[in-house]
């Protein structure tokens, strides 16, 4: 009996399975510095003990992409590792704040599985949560991811394709208890824009831009411990590159925002998300953003403000699809997120 683990395929997938992923991760001051040193993350809620503090929380929670990359690599393994390319995210919640020392574990439930018509890949759908030490949910999403068949003669299974909310409701999304904006210092934020002066419809251009590296994606894919054959192995792609981790260009481009967005402080939602062009070692990364809704909250003075984030690797802002309705080739990310912002 074989004792490596070759990773599931296709048609190692069905409705209901439940995956309980390898190996529960205990993160603290490491990962935050670490995430600082690859993205130019900026935002004063988790780089201050004392600006948290401020706004009501015990201290500096670690950065949501933190929680999010970390659940997200324990699931590699059972849901990606063959993958051809991670295609979508749906219905994402930040539940719980994520502070140093909690220790993380992550879970799978297939919701949805699609053969390609070429017969040599499919569509696995899976909802992951997320929980920490005490058990309690921090983070939840849906994602699908494009899988190579390992048999090609495999029977196609039963197309079950998920039903899914475009958009999260602001309702249900989660405020860290105590957060309040009352006393929202915004000269130490960086910025003196607030949920009011936002207009929907509004777009803004991030105006910087940060080449990839292999080096750093190669250590963030280490970091994160995201171990897809097409992020360390250029065998596993035709074409002899190492496609980058999409997780790092997400970071990336939300690094990116402070400039225009330093307010924004916590990612809470996740509407949607699409992988749309291949990013490779040299692509200079862009970033623009769209204000497409906005939403009161309970919290004192906390508003939510629903935006586009889309990331390019050149051409002109604001420009996502052509003619045809297909993103334009340089757009790499585009992704529908909600933020917490003082009002």
């Amino acid at each position: 009996m074989a004792k490596t683990n070759a990773g599931r395929f296709f048609e190692d997938y069905a409705v209901g399975d439940v995956l309980t992923h390898a190996v529960p991760r205990t993160v603290g001051a490491g990962e935050r510095a670490l995430y600082h040193a690859l993205y130019p993350a900026r935002h004063a809620l988790y780089s201050s003990d004392m600006f948290a503090q401020a706004c009501g929380l015990a201290a500096s929670p670690l950065d949501d992409m933190i929680a999010f990359h970390t659940v997200f690599g324990k699931t590699v393994p059972d849901v990606s590792l063959n993958a051809v390319a991670n295609l979508g995210y749906a219905e994402g919640r930040w539940l719980n704040p994520v502070w140093p020392g909690d220790t993380l574990t992550s879970q799978s439930e297939v919701i949805g599985v699609k053969q390609n018509s070429n017969g040599k890949t499919g569509v696995v759908y899976v909802r992951t949560t997320g929980r920490n030490q005490r058990g309690q949910d921090v983070l939840e999403y849906v994602r699908w991811v494009m899988v190579r068949k390992g048999n090609l003669d495999a029977p196609a299974p039963e197309t079950v394709v998920p039903e899914l909310a475009k958009v999260v409701p602001a309702g249900t999304l989660a405020v860290p208890d105590g957060l309040s904006f009352e006393n929202y210092d915004f000269d130490l934020a960086g910025e003196p824009h607030r949920w009011g002066d936002y207009e929907i419809g509004e777009q803004i251009d991030h105006v910087d831009g940060v080449t990839i590296e292999e080096a750093e994606h190669m250590m963030a894919t280490r970091l994160w411990q995201n171990t897809a054959k097409v992020h360390f192995d250029t065998s596993a792609r035709p074409d002899g590159t190492r496609l980058i981790y999409g997780g790092h260009v997400i970071s990336m481009a939300r690094a990116l925002s402070f400039n225009g967005l330093a307010n924004a402080q916590m990612v809470v939602g996740l509407n949607a998300g699409a992988h749309a062009n291949p990013c490779l070692s040299g692509d200079t990364v862009r970033a623009w953003s769209e204000v497409l809704d906005k939403a009161d909250t309970a919290a004192p003075g906390v508003g939510a403000i629903r935006l586009r984030l889309v990331a390019t690797k050149g051409g002109d802002p604001f420009q996502l699809r052509g003619a045809d309705g297909k993103y334009l080739p340089d757009v790499l990310l585009d992704l529908d997120y909600w933020a917490l912002m003082p009002m």
